[in-house]
């Protein structure tokens, strides 16, 4: 049986989904903005959350005017995001198809013809929801996920996930089917920018701090020998959407297990900081990002 707060959060989706039915997609992104920017001053827990993710990957870079803009900004950006994942799937096709400008579709087919399937990877960044309206038209995608706290909502993002043409693999039962996927020649995408917990973990470099990060899609990497291909999707000025979809990585390994997972582990978080870089607004800076610390830091 769901809980109060569950049922009030449900409420207030609900609340919030409504009106999206009857608005233009441009009101329906207003709206999530506005959404957004009230976040960031009544939720004080994740603002502050924010402005010390953003000292610890600018401080030294950026007066803090400028870390407070940002982190306005990504509450903005999240809160538009929310909005067209809802909004999206109400269109049609072909209207949902021309706001989607692609870069690198050819580095996907050529990686799939190996008919190893293709391990995607990206981020909490820009605008990653949209990334499988386009991806599953090309094949079989799975996205691996952890699953909400509150049921009822988690419910209503599946449903919005499967409407794109993906399948969800959820990280309690992964394993096994992230390998019948690959073996079936199918994509596998995993989002690897969030805090795990240390037993989890493997600690890499992000913006100049240990950060606990997924080993899973390195590990992946080294069982199948799938192509590992970073994608990220940005939107643009006139409320559509570049996705760019990277060539397969070249990784040379030295044959030693832990230290290869490292390396490849270290390498594409490295690529999501690039990404951030060029555009920190596009981030996920409310999410406690450097919350795991390495036992040696701890002692």
């Amino acid at each position: 049986m769901a809980s109060f707060k569950e049922l009030f959060e449900f409420s207030l989706f609900q609340i919030a989904k409504a009106p999206l039915s009857i608005l233009s997609r441009k009101l329906c992104l207003s709206l999530g903005q506005t959404l957004g920017l009230a976040f960031y001053y009544l939720d004080k827990r994740h603002r502050l959350i924010a402005l010390s993710n953003l000292k610890i990957a600018f401080g030294k870079e950026l007066p803090p005017s400028e870390l407070k803009r940002i982190a306005r900004n990504s509450f903005m950006h999240f809160g538009k995001t929310f909005m067209d994942i809802i909004k999206l799937p109400r269109l049609g096709e072909e209207k949902r198809n021309a706001l989607i400008n692609v870069e690198g579709e050819e580095n996907l087919l050529k990686a799939l013809r190996e008919k190893k399937g293709a391990l995607l990877f990206s981020a909490h960044y820009g605008s990653w929801e949209i990334i499988p309206f386009f991806l599953a038209k090309k094949g079989k995608l799975s996205v691996i996920a952890r699953p909400l706290d509150n049921k009822l909502l988690e419910k209503e993002l599946l449903k919005l996930r499967t409407s794109q043409g993906s399948h969800v693999i959820y990280k309690n039962q992964a394993t096994k089917k992230i390998l019948q996927s690959l073996r079936a020649r199918e994509m596998v995408a995993f989002l690897i920018d969030q805090n795990v917990l240390r037993q989890q973990a493997v600690f890499v470099d992000f913006f100049g701090k240990k950060a606990a990060t997924t080993p899973s899609l390195a590990s992946f990497s080294l069982r199948t020998k799938s192509p590992l291909i970073p994608v990220f999707c940005y939107p643009t000025s006139s409320h559509a959407y570049h996705l760019k979809i990277f060539s397969p990585l070249s990784i040379t390994l030295g044959g030693n297990y832990n230290q290869d997972v490292l390396k490849i582990t270290q390498i594409c978080t490295k690529i999501i900081e690039i990404q951030i870089r060029k555009n920190p607004d596009y981030w996920f800076w409310f999410h406690n990002r450097w919350k795991t610390r390495p036992e040696e830091e701890e002692a």
